[in-house]
């Protein structure tokens, strides 16, 4: 079955964001995920509350694919990345399994 990445991001410094995405876009790759959407073409539709400034949704062959990038060795340094370049009261990552 497959599983889904949802990430949303309110972005504090760009070019260290720019550079997360650059590495960590070949290493979803490598382990099945795909991008299902663009990063930067959502619209909220209502809420003045959630806000984020990339919204992407990521496939992944299934929950033991998205669990084993989100935890490899290699991603481990890009979450600090990511962490630096966003503001995370309102940074989210979320993993659900598709039906």
């Amino acid at each position: 079955m497959s599983a889904y990445l949802i990430v949303e991001h309110k972005i504090t410094d760009p070019a260290m964001f720019q550079e997360y995405g650059r590495q960590v876009r070949p290493m979803l790759a490598k382990y099945g995920g795909r991008a299902l959407t663009k990063g930067d073409t959502h619209r909220v539709l209502e809420t003045n509350h959630w806000l984020p400034d990339r919204v992407i949704i990521f496939e992944f062959r299934d929950m033991a694919a998205l669990n084993t990038w989100y935890g490899s060795p290699e991603y481990q340094p890009l979450i600090a990345l990511r962490q630096g370049a966003v503001d995370m009261a309102k940074d989210m990552m979320i993993a659900i399994e598709g039906v």
